[in-house]
């Protein structure tokens, strides 16, 4: 079953990657985030046409979160409860016997902003909100834009960025809370040595000189982490394809039994 992640940076600029991406790798199911539109304006035709089924939680012009899945799914929340104000940040649906999450944390712009506090009190709801309603013995994975950097290793400038948006010891300790409910980081599992940056700025060429931040991630329960065959990160679609504009992010991907 491949499995992957997306912060697409608007879906309606980016619907012909998404596309060509879909035919390409043909993933079984995908959550994607920043769709930056309702769900009326979601293009259904066309990622029907492509052979995938859409469950969405958006809203016009930002953030918006959707699962896109070859098999029926069922939409068992669409919000995060007590965050609305922040915005259409997350989706869980079941898939057979998965319970799948897509989220969308808040990027907190910089740590003296006022948005910052409600970036980790969003992250302090979703701890909640997985104690109170999941469980780390059933399969699960979440996955999404988390606009944060774990360790060192997930960073191209540690050492100047450490203490900033992204490298607080706030947000890490937020993330330690996601993998001490229950959750594997999967990739890193399978990478420990391994930058795996899945975002780049558009700008100064950071791409090709690879100067980036992983901050996508597939996290799973440990009976996922155990059916793990590989994961990696999808740097091709983060390229210019036929003169179109990628996301500034790469997709993120897993295979598992």
């Amino acid at each position: 079953m491949k499995i992957a992640t997306w912060n697409v940076n608007g879906l309606r600029a980016r619907l012909p990657f998404v596309l060509q991406w879909l035919a390409e790798r043909k993933p079984d199911l995908v959550g994607l985030q920043e769709l930056k539109l309702t769900e009326e304006q979601f293009p259904h035709d066309e990622i029907a046409s492509a052979g995938y089924r859409a469950a969405i939680h958006g809203q016009k012009s930002w953030n918006g979160v959707a699962v896109l899945s070859r098999e029926p799914v069922r939409v068992i929340q669409a919000g995060l409860p007590g965050q609305e104000e922040l915005g259409a940040r997350l989706i869980t649906v079941r898939h057979d016997r998965l319970c799948f999450t897509t989220i969308y944390v808040p990027n907190g712009k910089r740590i003296e902003h006022t948005d910052f506090p409600r970036k980790l009190a969003w992250l302090d709801a979703f701890s909640d909100h997985l104690r109170q309603n999941h469980d780390p013995g059933i399969p699960g994975i979440v996955c999404g834009d988390l606009n944060l950097c774990p360790a060192p290793l997930d960073s191209c400038n540690e050492a100047g960025l450490r203490g900033t948006i992204f490298h607080t010891g706030e947000e890490r300790e937020r993330f330690r809370g996601l993998l001490a409910w229950g959750l594997v980081d999967l990739f890193r599992e399978a990478h420990p040595e391994l930058p795996g940056f899945s975002w780049w700025d558009y700008r100064a060429g950071a791409f090709h000189r690879n100067q980036g931040l992983r901050i996508d991630f597939l996290l799973g329960t440990r009976s996922i982490a155990a059916r793990v065959v590989s994961a990696g990160v999808d740097r091709d679609y983060r390229k210019k394809k036929d003169g179109l504009t990628p996301s500034d992010h790469a997709p993120v991907t897993l295979e598992i039994e």
